[in-house]
């Protein structure tokens, strides 16, 4: 617990003792704990609430994606918007790296899949294709940064969206 600090106890554990670490996740019948994300990264679309992790596994069992991070975009009307980092597989990377029809082909192609397996305020919006995912200096993706990065490089060149 916190020393001579009641109130972030209070804040940091539940009634039964259990810390709350921000995590995600759900008991098993046999007491095993699963981790399914994190709360902060949750992405609220007008109130549903979407587990980014479970986009990410849809699109990367689409056959183009190598890696794929789904994350939260900034939406008048419904306060978020579920957008995506994807790095294809480098037979399509070289296909969409200098083909706009080639890319938004693609890009309709992963939000086809993901729609087919996923409600559809699950399926992203927007779609960024990238060589690689911006990484911190322990090799880790931390899915804020990747949101911030790929929505600031679309500010700056508006025609890299697709």
């Amino acid at each position: 617990g916190y020393l001579n600090n009641p109130q972030a106890n209070k804040e940091s554990y539940t009634a039964s003792g259990f810390f709350r670490t921000g995590d995600q996740g759900f008991l098993d019948a046999d007491q095993f704990v699963y981790i399914t994300g994190r709360l902060k990264e949750l992405i609220n679309r007008g109130g549903e609430k979407i587990a980014p992790l479970e986009v990410d596994a849809c699109m990367l069992s689409h056959p183009a994606v190598a890696e794929a991070i789904a994350f939260g975009k900034p939406d008048e009307k419904y306060g978020q918007e579920v957008a995506a980092a994807i790095v294809p597989k480098p037979e399509y990377w070289t296909k969409v790296k200098y083909d706009k029809e080639a890319a938004k082909k693609l890009m309709a192609d992963i939000q086809k899949h993901v729609a087919g397996k996923l409600s559809p305020f699950k399926v992203p919006k927007e779609i960024f294709f990238n060589d690689q995912l911006p990484k911190t200096a322990t090799g880790k993706i931390q899915r804020r940064n990747i949101a911030s990065f790929f929505l600031a490089k679309s500010q700056e060149k508006p025609r890299s969206k697709l």
